[in-house]
């Protein structure tokens, strides 16, 4: 993805002030914030909280699509109100996948006329650390705040009655891949969507960043969108 992002970064006329990773992390701390416009952030759940954090201290607007760290994101929402800061957070920037929940969300709506079963499958590259995927938590959760039926998610192979199972698979050379079936004792409806490339994560994270540019609070696609 930070290969991807600094590609179209060029592309889009931007400028790449400092690029930090593992190597100079220290940096981040140290930087001259009245020169960095935003800050995009992708990099690892173990990361990405202490990142973001330091980034508001300091006043820098940041942009973020890491997953599997959001039980602490509260706080950060806080802290940026606290420091009349910028943070826009997505677990997908795909513009596709965004539309794929708009689907999902009408689904949920649908299921009140017809009950059905919901189950959600992931695949990803194998250096993806985070199991499931922020992508299918949203999708999971977007599905339980439209149904009376469910009342949570799991990774369980074995879900109880009320919890939509999410199935997560790891292979090489996938940027994502996405699906929900809806089943009943009469038919089987599903909707997918696969990514071919990690492009289109990208672009999402620049236009949000080209947005998010002299505004203040927190920030997600919907509002990118204004969907």
């Amino acid at each position: 993805m930070g290969k991807t992002i600094e590609k179209i970064t060029h592309d889009r006329h931007h400028d790449i002030i400092h690029i930090i990773d593992e190597k100079n992390h220290a940096d981040l701390k140290t930087l001259p914030a009245t020169s960095i416009d935003m800050a995009i952030e992708f990099t690892t759940p173990e990361s990405a909280y202490n990142n973001i954090r330091t980034c508001l201290e300091r006043n820098i607007p940041v942009v973020s699509g890491t997953t599997g760290w959001l039980d602490k994101k509260p706080e950060l929402d806080a802290l940026c109100e606290t420091k009349k800061g910028a943070f826009f957070y997505a677990s997908n920037f795909s513009l596709g996948v965004n539309m794929f929940f708009k689907i999902a969300d009408h689904m949920g709506d649908l299921m009140r006329i017809k009950d059905y079963s919901i189950e959600i499958s992931e695949t990803h590259h194998t250096g993806k650390k985070d199991i499931p995927s922020g992508t299918a938590i949203s999708l999971a959760e977007r599905l339980l705040a439209k149904s009376s039926r469910y009342k949570a998610w799991t990774v369980s192979t074995d879900p109880q009655e009320n919890t939509i199972p999410i199935r997560s698979f790891r292979q090489k050379d996938v940027p994502g891949d996405h699906e929900v079936v809806f089943t009943s004792e009469d038919d089987d409806i599903s909707i997918r969507h696969r990514a071919v490339s990690r492009k289109g994560f990208a672009e999402g994270a620049i236009l949000a960043a080209e947005w998010l540019v002299g505004k203040k609070g927190t920030f997600g696609m919907e509002d990118l969108l204004s969907i």
